[in-house]
């Protein structure tokens, strides 16, 4: 399949199969987690399941963030 026929299939997937698309995409750019960094990632979700209200939604950090340009 060309990259052209790829491209032309894409709106024809569902969002979470776009999704799969994206991840599997990411995944080939970027080397996998360390250990470490694994185990940094576990901590810092059990941290949020623990305590919900110490994160702030995606949508607010951007408003933050664009805030201080």
């Amino acid at each position: 399949m060309s990259f052209a026929e790829v491209l032309e299939e894409l709106p024809v997937l569902t969002v979470q199969q776009r999704q799969v698309v994206i991840r599997r995409a990411l995944e080939l750019e970027e080397p996998p987690l360390s250990d470490a960094e694994e185990a940094l990632v576990e901590t810092r979700l059990a941290g949020h399941h623990q305590n919900p209200a110490s994160s702030v939604p995606l949508d607010e950090m951007k408003r933050r963030l664009r805030s201080r340009s």
